[in-house]
């Protein structure tokens, strides 16, 4: 268990953020070597009634999907079922045809893009912006969320082959930016696997992980458990929010046509924390195998070149990390604002869902909020920086 001083800590930073209206509630857990050393929760799951924190609440895990994407594409690269420089064309066909913007021109690129330039958000789809390919997405998504509750919803496939529709914002492996990659390499599973993506996620993650928990979207008794979403009012303190965004249905009460790689997945910080787990014991969990070591240390490892770890470093403030397959990774602790580890990995979530393991340590530091634009959030930071400091 962590030293009484250290809980201590932890409870004082996210009593004191929960008081200040940084946060509505959260709960965390720290564990080492796959067991629970640390689990608290405090403040509430549904800022208008006062529902408690509990630790099966359910919550929206937006990017902290993109992680568990990557996985499925690593089984899927490792039972040689794809190749890491397979155009993506080969399953979406629209890509056969993606141009990329110039100078204000769109041309064909040099190359096409491929699943490593998707894994490693070097193929220039990116999300919404100024330029055409930010505007194009935009209006994709918006689409997307109009059609979510129709007859005629846009499905996971269509979806990626829309975006083969568009345009890249540069060529591929020239640069880095965040985008919608993994939502084309959830599109790539179902054509490869044959089976829709959170089938194939069911079968070959959350079934052998025990994650009873975590996928697209929820039954009636999960939804009692599904957090409620808050946001800044302007004066200080939080209201509610609840409107759809990325073509995730906010309210998880049906079975989504779109089933998002990038953004759509709902968890628990416990079924989480047997997915994380499973990494840091580099493909392992409970007497199952799910990848082998070396994969783990493939999908685990900094992966940009240096144009792309340029643009990293600019466009993300991620300084002190590289990225790789969907992860953020820790390769220069003193340049980076936290305390940690080289070869820490992990990932966030828009509603503040955050994991990270750091395998020199055998750690994992998993926390919970629902925030609207909260990524990484101060408190975040307080909290594994008060963890890290201690191992």
């Amino acid at each position: 268990m962590l030293e009484s001083s250290i809980a201590t800590r932890l409870k004082q930073a996210l009593r004191s953020s929960i008081e200040n209206h940084e946060i509505a509630g959260a709960n965390l857990m720290v564990l080492q070597d796959g067991k629970e050393i640390f689990y608290h929760e405090d403040g509430f799951a549904d800022l208008s009634d006062h529902t408690p924190i509990r630790r099966d609440t359910i919550f929206r895990l937006y990017s902290m999907s993109k992680p568990v994407t990557a996985t499925a594409v690593m089984m899927l690269i490792e039972r040689g079922q794809l190749d890491l420089f397979d155009p993506v064309s080969l399953y979406i066909p629209s890509f056969k045809q993606v141009k990329v913007e110039k100078h204000g021109q769109t041309v064909a690129p040099m190359r096409e893009v491929t699943i490593q330039d998707l894994l490693h958000m070097t193929s220039g789809l990116m999300y919404g912006g100024e330029n055409q390919t930010g505007q194009y997405t935009e209006a994709l998504f918006q689409d997307t969320n109009a059609r979510l509750r129709s007859d005629t919803p846009v499905s996971t496939l269509e979806f990626a082959s829309r975006l083969g529709q568009g345009t890249l914002a540069f060529e591929p492996g020239s640069s880095w930016t965040y985008g919608t990659s993994a939502d084309v390499l959830g599109a790539v599973v179902e054509v490869v696997s044959g089976q829709r993506f959170g089938e194939f996620l069911q079968q070959e993650l959350f079934e052998p992980l025990e994650m009873k928990d975590t996928g697209f979207w929820l039954s009636e008794e999960q939804r009692s458990r599904l957090a409620k979403t808050v946001q800044n009012d302007g004066s200080g303190k939080l209201k509610l929010y609840s409107d759809d965004h990325l073509g995730i249905n906010h309210h998880f009460d049906r079975e989504p046509a779109f089933e998002s790689g990038g953004a759509g997945l709902a968890s628990t910080l416990g079924d989480y924390a047997k997915f994380a787990t499973m990494l840091l014991q580099e493909g392992r969990w409970n007497g199952h195998t799910l990848l082998q070591s070396k994969t783990i240390q493939k999908m685990t490892a900094p992966s940009l070149t240096p144009a792309q770890q340029q643009a990293f470093d600019s466009g993300y403030s991620a300084i002190g990390h590289s990225y790789g397959n969907q992860m953020r990774i820790l390769t220069h602790s003193g340049q980076s604002g936290l305390i940690g580890h080289q070869g820490e990995y992990g990932w966030d979530g828009w509603l503040g869902a955050y994991f990270t393991n750091s395998p020199q340590e055998k750690l994992t530091f998993l926390f919970m909020i629902q925030k609207r634009d909260a990524g990484t959030l101060p408190i975040t930071r307080k909290l594994r920086n008060i963890v890290f400091s201690a191992f």
